[in-house]
């Protein structure tokens, strides 16, 4: 598409970023696991996070004919490796049962406060608007459904991993966003609250970046997003200013 330098692009993550994705993991682990009261579900949450980032790197990503064939097991095995570390053991029956849970419940979606009206003011205003996330396409596509983003975002600004063949944190899915959609990365404004996939990704494509760090988590290198918002109020006050 021709480049039009004058076009402001905003684009967000999904999982944990337009959506609370701790809640689907609280409801799985609680059902299955039944850990004693006070278990500190972010912190495991965020361990959970790791894992599968870690395994699907190691797979390839979301694109490759390795991640296709044992994807079921990466994502029982991110839950055994995740709360192995708080003492709870995992039999990969117990992990299926819950991977099983955690799907389930992803796409009983509600919204962050704030997120669907900034997204349609977004749009209203003229901005291109989409959304970038990692994981299988039709995965990923049931809960952008669920949200039911179509009224809003046309559907050729909708990049998934799975399907363009790049996982953030590489920088090449932030590059094909810009040129498919013909905006410029000086213009272009990236909202997620993943450090690594999200900050250290789109920055490495010289994109705007805004740390939607709703968990008031610590950074985890010497990278600089450009703005940080804990909450939709925030990200709508940069984003007016910004843009």
């Amino acid at each position: 598409m021709k480049l039009d330098k004058s076009k402001k692009a905003v684009f967000f993550d999904v999982d944990d970023t337009l959506y609370d994705h701790l809640t689907p993991f609280r409801r799985a682990v609680g059902t299955i696991a039944r850990p004693k009261e006070g278990f500190p579900y972010e912190a495991a949450y965020h361990r959970l996070r790791y894992y599968s980032d870690m395994l699907s790197l190691e797979l390839g990503g979301a694109g490759s004919d390795e991640y296709e064939s044992a994807v079921e097991d990466m994502r029982r095995r991110r839950f055994q490796l995740a709360l192995q570390e708080f003492d709870i053991e995992l039999s990969p029956e117990q992990a299926e049962r819950m991977q099983a849970a955690y799907i389930g419940c992803q796409y009983e979606i509600d919204m962050f406060e704030g997120a669907r009206e900034l997204l349609q003011r977004l749009a209203d205003d003229g901005h291109v608007v989409g959304l970038i996330t990692n994981g299988p396409l039709e995965h990923q596509m049931n809960k952008i459904a669920a949200m039911n983003l179509g009224s809003i975002i046309p559907a050729d600004r909708l990049f998934v991993s799975g399907d363009v063949g790049w996982d953030k944190p590489d920088h090449r899915i932030f590059v094909h966003v810009n040129e498919r959609t013909g905006t410029s990365p000086e213009h272009s404004y990236y909202i997620g609250d993943s450090w690594r996939n999200d900050v250290i990704g789109a920055l490495a494509a010289c994109w705007n970046v805004i740390w939607f760090n709703h968990r008031g988590t610590t950074p985890e290198s010497e990278h600089t997003p450009h703005h940080t918002a804990g909450s939709y109020t925030e990200l709508a006050q940069i984003l007016e200013t910004a843009l």
